[in-house]
């Protein structure tokens, strides 16, 4: 069709500035978990949004910080990995919490980058307003943005005007999805992300980024249910008692809401089982890596 437009924007910003809330907002679903707590991407993740004539393709990156494990370096890396061949790149910051060292970090380091940026203040429903210009000028005297939003992606609030400055700088050329796809990630990788979410939804006090869940099986059933099988890896037992619960409760809990989610978002009925094994050092595994979505990083 003629007329239509097509790139990728990388979304960029500190950890907890509300890259996936915002992502999802601009999609119109849910395509990225989302938690309170910090640093929850793990891989790039990409979100296709439409708006008139353009495919906006939304790569949601994890935060960016100063790392210290291999895992750290590797989300890390993951992040500026997604703005590659960007056509756009979108600062989020989170306006409630202000400009810190991080976020002035990935400013001096966005400046050294050649793409066309946009400034996205977020979370504007809860941050004192009278700090919001105050914001918008200091990033500016120190990247050239091509404009500022102010949004609220909790709200909605500004996601109308974000969306349409995106698709109007959408370069020329085909659409790379179809109409009605919404992520690239396979439900193999998207299941596996709703129940990482709910652990770290029940449990994110408890259990800092000690787990990982893999999806061992996903079977299409006869009767056009889907069974799960999935595997949650913690590195010490005291860990694996947390995730289970007393009694196994809370592993029941994690399930059932995990399910619940999936067969909303899979349109069909879904068969979820979830084991918890120990596995010390599992963030030394090049396998485990490799089938969460990372680069192996030295």
């Amino acid at each position: 069709m003629s007329g239509q437009s097509c790139g990728l924007v990388a979304v960029v910003g500190a950890p907890n500035a509300g890259k996936s809330t915002l992502v999802n907002a601009l999609v119109g679903q849910k395509v990225a978990i989302v938690s309170p707590k910090a640093q929850t991407t793990r891989t790039r993740l990409l979100g296709v949004a439409i708006a008139g004539d353009a495919q906006i393709m939304l790569v949601d990156t994890p935060g960016i910080f100063e790392p210290r494990r291999r895992l750290d370096r590797a989300m890390v890396a993951a992040a500026w990995g997604g703005a590659e061949d960007a056509d756009l790149i979108a600062l989020v910051v989170d306006a409630r919490a202000g400009l810190g060292p991080k976020v002035m970090t990935i400013v001096e380091a966005l400046a050294r980058r050649r793409e066309p940026k946009l400034l996205v203040l977020n979370k504007v429903d809860i941050a004192a307003k009278d700090k919001l210009l105050v914001h918008a000028d200091r990033l500016s005297a120190t990247l050239a943005f091509d404009a500022v939003f102010m949004v609220s992606a909790e709200t909605g609030d500004g996601i109308a005007d974000l969306k349409q400055g995106l698709a109007e700088r959408m370069p020329s050329g085909p659409w790379h999805f179809p109409e009605d796809q919404v992520s690239d990630a396979s439900d193999r990788m998207l299941a596996a992300e709703v129940t990482r979410e709910q652990i770290f939804l029940q449990l994110h006090a408890e259990l800092p980024y000690a787990s990982v869940v893999e999806t061992e099986q996903y079977r299409e059933q006869d009767d056009g249910s889907v069974e799960i099988h999935q595997q949650i890896l913690v590195a010490r037992p005291t860990q694996r008692a947390i995730v289970l619960g007393k009694g196994g409760q809370r592993i029941r809990e994690i399930g059932a809401r995990a399910r619940a989610e999936l067969s909303q978002l899979l349109g069909r009925r879904v068969h979820l089982y979830l084991h918890v094994k120990v596995k010390p050092d599992w963030d030394e595994d090049r396998t485990v890596y490799r089938d969460i979505g990372l680069d192996w990083t030295e």
